[in-house]
């Protein structure tokens, strides 16, 4: 169920690159969070903000949305350095307690979906 708009992608890969770091189960749970994210279709919303594969999706779903929303004002793709300070800052806004590592897999995240699309073109 992966796509052009689909934020998964960019998750499954930022879980595969950080297991090594953070545990070799983290690919299942993200598997698993994604699952229930689709099965809750609730885009957007946090399912749980401690678990770790939680956070990878929720990441990854709002590092897409600005990647898009900034496709839409200017082709070019933007640079996932980009990307990645503007998840920092929404995330920041919304006041949600993050754990340490957040901002790595914020920027695996971000440059994941900014390959994913260059690999599309």
């Amino acid at each position: 169920m992966t796509g052009p708009a689909d934020p998964a992608v960019g998750a499954a890969r930022a879980a595969a690159i950080l297991a090594p770091d953070l545990g070799p189960d983290l690919p299942a749970q993200v598997e698993a969070a994604l699952a229930a994210r689709h099965a809750s279709q609730r885009p957007g919303q946090y399912l749980d903000p401690v678990s770790l594969a939680s956070l990878i999706v929720s990441i990854a779903s709002l590092a897409w949305t600005i990647y898009n929303d900034r496709r839409k004002q200017d082709p070019g793709p933007p640079p996932a350095d980009s990307i990645a300070r503007q998840v920092r800052i929404t995330l920041r806004d919304q006041d949600v307690s993050l754990p340490p590592g957040t901002d790595r897999i914020t920027e695996i995240v971000a440059t994941e979906i900014t390959r994913q699309h260059r690999s599309q073109e």
